[in-house]
């Protein structure tokens, strides 16, 4: 991706925080497609994470389709579909073992939509509550967050003196300010720290560092890849969730996105981690692959809504 993020006065604050719920995703359709190119070099064991994600409430209508040298694979290098994260979130890897060598066509393509049939959101898990607060207040590869809590306390404060809400809203305005989108300008070794000494980054290095900030100032954060009606170019994208509690003791998992590239309302969830180590849309274990062409698409029916900057929830 190549966009630079807004600037100005077209640059969206984050609405005031205060007691309003925060706002839920756009109700109507997404239409959503992912094509890889791979030249498999060897035989390889290779994971895909590019299906949309079954999430209570909605209908995934959705095929992947998997093709070697223009012909179907092996039946045992076929793809399996794997859950992957809790099983409310609805989080789908595809496993494909003993690829040969050859010209391997990824297509997936699917329709994510509300429907009167879908599953109903899950009653709140305080388990996985529980395992969330020390499991995503931990470093991580791409978020260290110990070696920046030094600075984010002297930077935002801390839950001590100001709410989740406001110390959510600084770090994604801290974010959003520091940093300039520039395409192909990290690798992927790079994590927070490198993105915060360059001053620049594309989406996930924006996400880590709002991740990082985050869980250094005790609020359990999260990366989450997402097909983005509306961004352009058009890419896989990745946005920062922060577990915000309220003055009423409830709390959610509230989008931050300090690019500012997509409105949040129209996003769908692809997969959920600790950083991009948990969400790649390829990861090859054995044998060698190079990727050749990606294509992404999504799109919303009807009008984009408004990215107003108010508190938003995925689906």
């Amino acid at each position: 991706m190549t966009t630079a993020p807004p600037s100005g006065n077209d640059v969206p604050e984050l609405a005031p925080t205060g007691v309003e719920r925060p706002s839920g995703p756009v109700l109507r359709a997404r239409r959503v497609s992912a094509r890889l190119v791979l030249d498999v070099r060897s035989t390889c064991d290779l994971s895909l994470l590019v299906a949309a994600a079954r999430t209570p409430g909605w209908q995934v209508d959705d095929e992947l389709v998997v093709h070697l040298d223009g012909s179907e694979l092996p039946e045992g290098a076929r793809p399996v579909e794997v859950p992957v994260g809790p099983a409310g979130r609805g989080e789908r890897m595809h496993v494909l073992t003993g690829v040969p060598q050859g010209e391997l066509v990824v297509e997936y393509s699917g329709t994510v939509a509300p429907g009167d049939g879908a599953d109903p959101a899950p009653a709140a898990d305080p388990e996985q509550a529980a395992r969330d607060r020390f499991e995503l207040n931990r470093p991580s590869r791409y978020c260290p967050s110990d070696e920046l809590a030094a600075f984010a306390a002297a930077e935002f404060g801390s839950r001590r003196e100001r709410s989740d809400a406001d110390l959510a809203a600084a770090v994604e305005r801290w974010v959003a300010d520091r940093l300039v989108y520039t395409s192909g300008s990290s690798t992927s070794f790079d994590g927070a720290v490198q993105t915060m000494l360059r001053g620049q980054g594309v989406c996930r290095d924006y996400a880590h560092l709002v991740v990082a900030l985050c869980r250094a100032l005790e609020l359990p954060a999260r990366l989450t890849a997402v097909y983005a009606p509306g961004l352009s170019p058009m890419d896989f994208h990745a946005v920062a969730e922060v577990r915000v509690v309220r003055d009423d003791g409830a709390a959610d998992w509230e989008v931050l996105d300090a690019t500012r590239l997509a409105p949040r309302r129209a996003l769908s969830r692809i997969s959920t981690g600790r950083d991009a180590a948990d969400t790649a849309f390829l990861t090859s274990l054995r044998g060698g692959l190079v990727l050749q062409q990606m294509t992404v698409t999504a799109v919303l029916d009807g009008d984009l809504p408004a990215e107003d900057g108010g508190r938003t929830v995925l689906a």
